[in-house]
C-alpha cells in the first residue's frame, strides 16, 4: 500500500492558530474557510451539543441568505474548536459580513431548526443556549473586539 500524504488541515502549525477566520484553500471552484471559534489545544472546545445547534443554526441561516447559492458546505471541525464554511465565488471580506450578519441573526432565534426527531439523527443532543453563546463569542472575534 502507498504511504497516505498528510492532509492539507494537517500542515497547518495548529499552536500558532488562534481565534479567527482563514481562507484555507480553493479546490474546483470552491473555496474552504476556517471558522475558528476556539484556540486549538488550548483546553477550552465547543460542546458536542452546542456544536450540533450551531451547525443547524448557521447552516439555515446562511442557506436563507442572499447568498444561498454561493454556499456549499457548513459543518464542524472533529476536534471541536470550529467549523468550515465551503462556499463559491466570494472573498474574504463578503464572507465576514454574511458570517457577522448570520451570527446576529443565529444569536437572536428561539428554537433550534430542524431538530425534531423526523428531521435530525440525533435530535436530542442540541444546546441552544451554549450555540448562542458560542456564535456570540465568535462573532465579538470576528468584529475585534475580543
Amino acid at each position: 500500500m502507498d504511504e497516505l500524504k498528510r492532509i492539507a488541515s494537517f500542515e497547518k502549525n495548529h499552536d500558532v492558530l488562534e481565534k479567527g477566520l482563514y481562507k484555507c484553500g480553493e479546490a474546483h471552484g470552491v473555496t474552504t474557510w476556517d471558522l475558528r471559534f476556539k484556540k486549538p489545544n488550548g483546553g477550552d472546545y465547543v460542546s458536542p451539543k452546542a456544536a450540533h445547534t450551531v451547525e443547524h443554526l448557521l447552516a439555515t441561516v446562511l442557506r436563507n441568505s442572499a447568498r444561498r447559492d454561493d454556499i456549499i458546505y457548513f459543518g464542524p471541525m472533529g476536534c471541536r474548536t470550529g467549523f468550515y464554511l465551503l462556499t463559491c465565488g466570494m472573498e474574504f471580506e463578503e464572507i465576514k459580513a454574511l458570517l457577522a450578519e448570520s451570527l446576529q441573526k443565529a444569536c437572536e432565534l428561539d428554537s433550534v431548526p430542524g431538530s425534531r426527531r423526523e428531521e435530525c439523527g440525533n435530535y436530542l443532543e442540541h444546546d441552544l443556549a451554549d450555540a448562542k453563546r458560542e456564535c456570540s463569542e465568535y462573532l465579538k472575534v470576528l468584529r475585534g473586539e475580543k
